[in-house]
């Protein structure tokens, strides 16, 4: 097969055998880019989604995604890379060396671990692999932003390591070119002014080099109100003494010579090496491409950071011939304050071979001590459990030799900001990491003896490594109990973390301990606000209904959530959108338990008001106009509760989209809490949003709830509301005979109220119940009695909608002429009093129409119109049906290769919702047609 590149560090390219495959538009390669970022690793659609289109995705998105990987998959299959399905998203998979991201970070990985000369050819290949501009120089979003940030950083880390080798070579003819370009675009770059200095000082320009650091002295005091570091002005200070009647030599540094002159000591650390390690891998790989630099592991307690840092030591120990260094700093020990640095200064400084007497007792000496003694010495420092970067801060080396791994449960922000730290963030096991530590800890027999236990203990872990662990020591002291005996302890969340404690006194083997010192760390505010997130149902929040939640002002909830997050008590897995580990989330629980209740109450109320009062105004830009059973009001939201206002249609149903499930949730936690009115409002207020994106699951769930709601209260119109919807979802699902129990219950109470609109309505579904059970007569005997009754009302949408129901009944039964008579008078109305969008479905019955009366030219017209409108709002599941449509018109007009397309797409839909009986349909067309 011809050789493959994929270039994403320039322009997103496919080259095969040298020759650049067509990747269509810029969005469909961004697309790309995103999936080989990430090569053989699966990303969520929503990830993606926000990753190439960022916070202000477009309605319909999802369906142009599905779009643009069907496209793709087409075209690179050839070359050998493969778009798959993977767990609700896409994977690449292929050869990672093929993208030359990541052959550039394996060719500096490479570099780091050998000698000078054959470092050198390695990281000047890598740097080949950039051209010329920017990453990603079209993308726009905070992803590619950032990922662009980390790109040139990884470069220039990559350009002076390079710097250093050829120095070291003798190389300085060869890169003064290169480094007075470098200086020039980055003017405050001290290793590269020292870079600078020395290479003009070995060429014989001594006095090029001292003028060199006056004006970076001068730049950094005027622009930065900063002073040149110690490790620069060390080598103004050499070279001012140096003898220019000499051959020019590399300078020795004051650190050089105290090094040569401390006794020999190479300090062996690290603690016993972890055993059952398992998974990782991401993440072992990250940490080895960053040899060299300050690596933070940050994570939540109990995620393993300890464990990965020490598994990766041991791994690749050989790499730092000159020792490991290794502190505990007991960031958060409950039965310890934080290790002074001094005091681990100190432990450091003797294990380098200081005699104790020798330690200086200022701390400022112990480390200009600790730094002149490991430069140029390739030795790993660990420093495990950091509380916060004032603790770490004094125990940097100065050395780019060294390599330092930190650990700690705050994500050490300013490390990365101001020392160019790589961040790595350990994520909880996916189920076959969980089952395999499982296994490994267990025996595999074990666990392969009773798989159902191992399935509920891997859930109720949540693949949280030490929960995990703790489920394993729990076995080993009761060795004869089977495992169904504890997963059926555990089955019960209040008393979970009580399962998961092994009596043990050690924080480590305390889940609660170990929650409990990350929560007393926090700030008061931020300790309430981690409290009533207990509250929260569903599976993230948002940050405007966490503000509501906390009765605060937007910008102070970012600012709580921020602490929060700094200590991985929370996660912001997508922009402005939170979640807390199902254990954490326990254990919050618990304390919001022990606050008091009138506290808990109002936030309660305020988290369901901003969901009800946002929902509905959203409902409002969608379909509220014409949504049947408005409620005639609804009370103003509590105090402190903030709703969100979107601005149009594509801002309402991207809320939607984003906060569905948690809106599900909120109506249950409304029905819990005695919210009984809420509860049936928020079910109202969802209608428009899960029909159109064919959320029927859901939709019954929130019917279900209002319908208990409703009949604890004293008015009709809610029960009337709630069988009338749980009658539409029976007939949509299939299921008539409960369809015609709710829907003729429905039909009584409104009778016995005298509402017109609503018998109307019941009638209309009624109709749609026998059309999908396949009695068309009944059907348009319905749809012609809602037709009458909807002829009383004063609603030219309802009645232009039933119609275009009565045509539709019309064409089915084969009376082309009267269905096209009623669907032209539908269509009339919805011209001259609907909304954008209002005529779609009447347009695809008249391609309907036309399609079967032979005019199949018309047909696709009116179907290419409906489709557009069913996109344009949001309602996916007519798309699907319109597409299908369109499929089989060009079928008939004889055009396979349009007819495909087209039914790729509508089966990519129909997959996508769920809809298997009408996916098979469509893979059965797409089989059926010509080869193209």
């Amino acid at each position: 097969m011809a050789e493959v590149e994929c270039r994403v560090l320039g322009a997103v390219e496919v080259l095969v055998g040298g020759r650049a495959v067509d990747l269509g538009h810029a969005r469909q390669r961004h697309v790309l880019a995103v999936l080989l970022v990430e090569v053989n690793q699966p990303l969520p659609v929503g990830t993606l989604v926000e990753r190439v289109w960022g916070e202000r995705a477009p309605r319909g998105v999802v369906n142009s995604l599905y779009s643009y990987v069907s496209r793709l998959r087409g075209t690179l299959s050839a070359a050998g890379i493969q778009l798959v399905r993977h767990a609700g998203g896409y994977m690449a998979q292929a050869q990672a060396d093929v993208v030359d991201l990541h052959r550039f970070r394996s060719l500096v990985a490479r570099a780091r671990g050998t000698r000078d000369e054959e470092s050198g050819e390695l990281l000047g290949e890598a740097l080949a692999l950039f051209p010329e501009g920017d990453a990603f120089a079209a993308a726009d979003t905070p992803w590619f932003t950032h990922l662009r940030e980390v790109l040139a950083t990884e470069r220039q880390a990559a350009e002076l390591e390079l710097g250093d080798v050829l120095l070291r070579q003798g190389r300085e003819a060869e890169l003064l070119p290169r480094l007075l370009a470098a200086v020039a675009a980055q003017p405050y770059d001290e290793r590269l002014a020292g870079q600078l200095m020395l290479a003009l000082h070995r060429q014989g320009r001594t006095v090029q080099a001292l003028e060199h650091y006056r004006t970076l002295r001068r730049s950094l005091d005027e622009e930065l109100g900063l002073t040149p570091g110690a490790a620069v002005q060390r080598l103004h200070q050499e070279l001012l003494g140096a003898d220019d009647s000499k051959a020019p030599a590399p300078p020795v540094s004051d650190g050089a010579r105290a090094a040569a002159a401390a006794p020999v000591a190479v300090p062996r650390q690290l603690p016993l090496a972890p055993a059952g390690f398992v998974g990782r891998r991401r993440e072992r790989e990250r940490l080895a491409n960053a040899v060299g630099r300050i690596v933070v592991v940050s994570g939540p307690g109990g995620v393993g950071k300890s464990w990965l840092a020490a598994r990766w030591a041991y791994e690749e120990a050989r790499r730092f011939p000159d020792g490991q260094l290794y502190a505990d700093l007991r960031g958060y020990d409950a039965g310890a304050e934080p290790s002074p640095p001094s005091t681990v200064l100190r432990g450091f400084l003797e294990a380098l071979g200081v005699p104790a007497d020798a330690v200086p007792e200022e701390q400022a000496a112990r480390e200009g001590l600790y730094r002149s003694l490991l430069t140029d010495r390739r030795v790993l420092v660990v420093l495990d459990d950091a509380h916060d970067t004032a603790q770490v801060l004094p125990l940097l080396p100065g050395s780019p030799a060294c390599t330092v791994l930190i650990t700690s449960r705050n994500r050490l922000s300013s490390l990365v900001v101001a020392h160019g730290a790589v961040s790595v963030s350990p994520a909880v096991f996916d189920d076959g990491q969980a089952r395999e530590l499982l296994a490994g800890r267990l025996g595999a027999e074990r666990t392969a003896a009773e798989p159902e236990a191992v399935a509920s203990l891997v859930e109720y872990c949540a693949g949280l490594p030490l929960a995990l662990g703790l489920v394993a020591a729990r076995v080993a002291a009761n060795p004869d109990f089977p495992l169904a005996a504890l997963a059926h302890e555990l089955a019960d969340a209040t008393g979970r973390l009580d399962a998961l404690d092994t009596g043990d006194p050690a924080v480590s083997l305390n889940l609660r301990a170990v929650f409990a010192m990350s929560r007393r760390a926090l700030s008061p505010p931020a300790r309430r606000l981690f409290d009533l997130l207990g509250l929260v149902p569903g599976p993230d929040v948002g940050l405007e209904a966490v503000a509501s939640l906390a009765g605060v002002p937007r910008g102070r909830a970012r600012a709580l959530l921020s602490e929060l997050e700094s200590a991985h008590l929370v996660h912001q897995h997508l922009p402005g959108r939170y979640v807390l580990h199902d254990l954490v989330r326990l254990y919050a629980r618990e304390c919001a338990a022990r606050d008091e209740a009138g506290e808990r109450a109002d936030a309660t109320v305020r988290f369901v008001d901003f969901h009800l009062h946002t929902a509905y105004a959203a409902n409002e830009l969608l379909d509220g106009v014409h949504t049947p059973f408005k409620p005639e009001r609804v009370d103003p939201p509590a105090p402190g509760c903030t709703p969100w206002a979107p601005a149009d249609f594509t801002d309402a149903h991207s809320w939607f989209a984003k906060e569905h499930a948690c809106l599900v949730a909120a109506q249950e936690l409304a029905m819990s809490t005695g919210l009984h009115v809420e509860a049936v409002h928020l079910a109202w207020s969802l209608i428009s949003y899960q029909l159109g994106a064919h959320h029927l699951p859901e939709y019954a769930r929130v019917w279900q709830t209002a319908l208990t709601a409703a009949e604890r209260q004293p008015a009709a119109v809610p029960r009337i509301l709630a069988h009338w919807r749980l009658g539409h979802f029976h007939a949509m699902s299939g299921r008539r005979p409960e369809g015609l129990d709710h829907l003729h219950g429905a039909l009584d109470l409104a009778e016995q109220a005298g509402d017109t609109a609503a018998r109307a309505h019941i009638h209309r579904t009624l109709a749609r119940l026998w059309e999908l059970h396949g009695d068309d007569r009944q059907a348009l005997h319905h749809a012609t009695g809602a037709l009458r009754l909807y002829e009383e009302l004063a609603n030219p949408f309802w009645l232009a909608n039933q119609l275009n129901a009565v045509g539709w009944m019309h064409a089915l039964l084969g009376s082309y002429e009267q269905a096209q008579a009623y669907c032209e008078q539908a269509h009339s109305l919805h011209i001259k009093h609907g909304r954008p969008g209002d005529e779609a479905s009447t347009l695809d019955s008249l391609g309907y129409i036309a399609h079967r009366t032979g005019d199949h030219a018309t047909a696709l017209a009116h179907y290419r119109q409906a489709l557009a409108q069913f996109r344009a709002i949001g309602d996916g599941a007519n798309e699907a049906d319109t597409l299908a449509h369109i499929a089989e018109t060009l079928t008939a007009l004889d055009r396979p290769d349009e007819a495909c397309v087209a039914w790729t797409q509508t089966l990519d839909l129909y997959r996508s919702q769920g809809r298997d009986s009408d996916g098979d349909r469509a893979e059965a067309a797409l089989a059926a047609l010509p080869p193209g």
